[in-house]
């Protein structure tokens, strides 16, 4: 694809996923120039790892990116959001990494009146943090979904360009409409999250009470409990912006538990084993 739009990329939180982004776009061929907004410690790592160019105010970053890439949690991207929508020219794309969508392309509508902007949640991560966990490879291969405010977004030239570079670095590509994504997303990434958090509290708390210890955990419980270690703050933001969808995944799955509960040993729980492996096996062929 020729670069006809994007020549200079701002990233906004050259953490985990601003920084593979940065490292994924050189990897595919981007030779334009990449900006970074953080911290000035993080910035400096950044640059000694080559995953940045050069470290910018968010203001210079806005008004001189062809792509601004916000990669901050979904609370600081909303409160940058403006600040964006006032500095960039107007053939810039603004996107974000976020995990929730709704709020942030709502917010987006409200100011920016000049450029594009679309939502983005790349399925992609690891536990650790910070820009030394930055990898090319984190997008090869998972699904990165885009959620246009409007589905005719999509065939703006420099929204084509951007999508064009999320499938060379790897990703597969899904658009979906905001509110779809987080109903959807509360029950294919936010549910688990709280399911494996709730699990940890049950164990530690039952195995504490047996006056055993914890190395009777075997490979299962640490599959399940590894998202877990997440860390709240993260998903402090997540709960405020998706709360309800979220709400409603717990609902259904503790109606679940309860069934499973009440009838378990019964043809039902073979039925519930049977539809369960259906599952992991759907997601495992994909």
């Amino acid at each position: 694809m020729p670069m006809e739009h994007i020549r200079t990329v701002t990233i906004a939180g050259t953490g985990l996923i601003g920084g593979s982004f940065a490292l994924a776009l050189r990897r595919a061929g981007f030779r334009g120039r990449i900006l970074g907004v953080s911290s000035e410690r993080t910035l400096e790592r950044a640059r000694e790892l080559g995953v940045i160019d050069d470290g910018v105010s968010l203001e210079e970053g806005a008004a001189r990116g062809d792509l601004v890439y916000l990669a901050q949690p979904i609370s600081r991207i909303l409160d940058q959001l403006p600040e964006v929508a006032r500095q960039i020219r107007p053939g810039t794309l603004t996107t974000d990494a976020g995990s929730t969508k709704r709020t942030i392309v709502e917010t987006a509508e409200q100011h920016f009146a000049r450029g594009a902007f679309l939502g983005g949640h790349p399925m992609a991560g690891k536990e650790s943090r910070g820009v030394e966990s930055a990898d090319a490879a984190l997008f090869e291969g998972r699904t990165y979904i885009v959620t246009p405010a409007r589905t005719g977004d999509m065939e703006q030239p420099i929204v084509r360009e951007f999508t064009g570079w999320l499938e060379k670095i790897g990703s597969r590509l899904l658009v979906m409409n905001p509110d779809q994504h987080d109903k959807v997303i509360s029950l294919t990434s936010h549910l688990a999250q709280m399911a494996s958090t709730a699990l940890g509290k049950v164990v530690l708390e039952g195995v504490r009470a047996t006056t055993a210890d914890y190395s009777t955990a075997g490979p299962g419980l640490l599959d399940m409990t590894r998202l877990a270690m997440s860390s709240y703050e993260v998903w402090e933001d997540i709960i405020a912006t998706n709360h309800d969808s979220i709400v409603n995944a717990l609902d259904a799955y503790i109606d679940r538990l309860q069934k499973l509960r009440d009838t378990l040993g019964s043809k039902e729980t073979a039925t519930v084993f049977e539809d369960g492996a259906r599952l992991a096996r759907l997601i495992r062929s994909r």
